[in-house]
Order: C-alpha cells, then structure tokens, then sequence
C-alpha cells in the first residue's frame, strides 16, 4: 500500500523589473499573462496551493483577474528567495511544509517535473532542498558558461554546481567524452555517465526557505553567481531529481518569449 502523497505548496516569485524584457511576468502569451501561463502549469502538478509572490500591483491584478491565487511582496528584495521567504511568512506556513520555488518565466514547465522535485524531501530527510537536472548531450551546452552544470555524490545529493564544464575529463579535454567511443563513451569514462544540466526549480522545507536568505553568502556562490553554493557551503544537502526530458524553455529575452509564443499558437 502506497503512502499518501506530501501535500506541497508552489510559489511562483515575479517581479516587473527586468533589464532584458520589461513587464515580463506580464508579457502576453496566447492571451494571457505568462506569469498566469506559469501558474496554470503549476496547478496541474497537484500542487495543494500555488501562489504567486508579487513585487507589483499590476501583476496581483493580473493574477487575479484570471483566478490565480496572488500576494504583494515588498519591491526591494535582493533575491527570489528572499521573496518567498516573505511569502511563507505571509501564508503562514509550518516548519515542515514543503514549498516548490517555480520561476516565473517558465511558462512551459513539465507538471510533473514539480511534483517530482516536491517528492524529494519527504524522502531525503537528509536534504534542506530539491532541484533537477537532466544529462548534457551538446558539446556546445556543456562548455556554455550560461548552462549550470551539477556533479553529483553516490546518494544523489549534489556535490558541486558550477558554470564551468564539470566533471572535466582531463584525458579527453574540449570533446564530448560521454559520447565518443564506439560504447557511447571515451575510453576510461564509465559507461552511461555524462555530465548534468541543472535546472532552475527548487525544493524547500518552509523553515530553511525562512532560514536561508539569513545565511552569510558564500565565496563560491559570489564567484560562480549561484545561490545554490550558499546552501553546500554552510552544510546543508541538496537532493536532485534527474529527468530524461530537458525542459521547456524559459522567457529571458524578446527572442525567446517569441518562441514561445511560437509554441503556444
């Protein structure tokens, strides 16, 4: 008999300023707002609660107006989690609770990639948080500095995350050495194993979402420019879901979100 299903609750951050795509959360797609996009995907996760975490008022109305449960967060937080940390506050929710970290440019997001991510810390006691990733197979994205790379530990849990390609291949370097030899690998690589694409979604129990924008920032976070390194370097286990499929993509740019619009019509 199967347990029953952690209830978890999905708070979507969204802030106006963007220096690549104003208005973003607001942008239209299909005729409707992509932070809307964002959180109609969300709730098909079975999310028990999916909020959105507004910088604006424009975007609580937006929300709003097309049924989306929405709350006002001060303008001046420095990071998103910050953000959600308010957010947990405003909810009030519990210590245990868990809370799904959608970004609010994903308006093509795998439901069930939430659900997994939700899943992980009811099963890894051991971990303050989840995330994802998923195997690189371009050489391109793998040396690409904007594609964060995870190398994880034997439980699962990561290890390391950082733009530069990692793990290095010393013996094969500036090749795709997880798909070059005639058994789909180079020579002293262990079959099956290739490098990881994190993805940008995260697990918390509510008591670190609370705890962590409270934590010194790290060295590595600063160098790397990733929050992430703030949890591994004070101590805290990060557990990753690694899924077959990459992810839809996100809306940076004007060019991207007409992809996506592409997409929707």
């Amino acid at each position: 008999m199967t347990s029953p299903a952690t209830p978890f609750t999905v708070l979507i951050p969204a802030r106006l300023a963007s220096t690549r795509l104003p208005d973003k959360p607001l942008a239209d797609i299909a005729g409707l707002p992509m932070v809307v996009r964002v959180a109609q995907r969300a709730a098909q996760s079975r999310a028990h609660r999916v909020v959105v975490a507004a910088d604006d008022a424009r975007i609580l109305a937006a929300c709003q107006a097309h049924g989306i449960d929405a709350l006002l967060t001060r303008s001046d937080h420095p990071s998103g989690s910050d953000r959600l940390a308010e957010a947990c506050e405003q909810l009030g929710l519990a210590g245990d609770d868990i809370v799904v970290n959608v970004q609010g440019d994903e308006p093509l997001i795998d439901p069930a990639l939430i659900k997994a991510v939700a899943e992980l810390l009811p099963a890894r006691t051991e971990a303050s948080m989840g995330t994802a990733a998923h195997a690189i197979e371009a050489l391109a994205d793998y040396a690409n500095p904007n594609v964060v790379k995870v190398v994880l530990d034997a439980r699962g849990l990561a290890h390391y995350f950082s733009r530069a390609p990692i793990p290095h291949a010393r013996d094969h370097a500036g090749t795709a050495w997880w798909a070059n030899g005639t058994d789909g690998a180079s020579p002293g690589v262990p079959t099956g194993y290739s490098p990881l694409r994190h993805i940008g979604i995260y697990s918390y129990r509510a008591s670190f979402l609370r705890q962590f924008p409270a934590l010194a920032p790290a060295p590595t976070e600063a160098v790397e420019a990733l929050e992430q390194l703030r949890a591994l370097w004070h101590g805290h286990r990060i557990a990753v879901h690694v899924t077959a499929s990459a992810p839809g993509p996100g809306v940076d740019t004007p060019m991207d979100l007409e992809r996506v619009r592409t997409l929707f019509s």
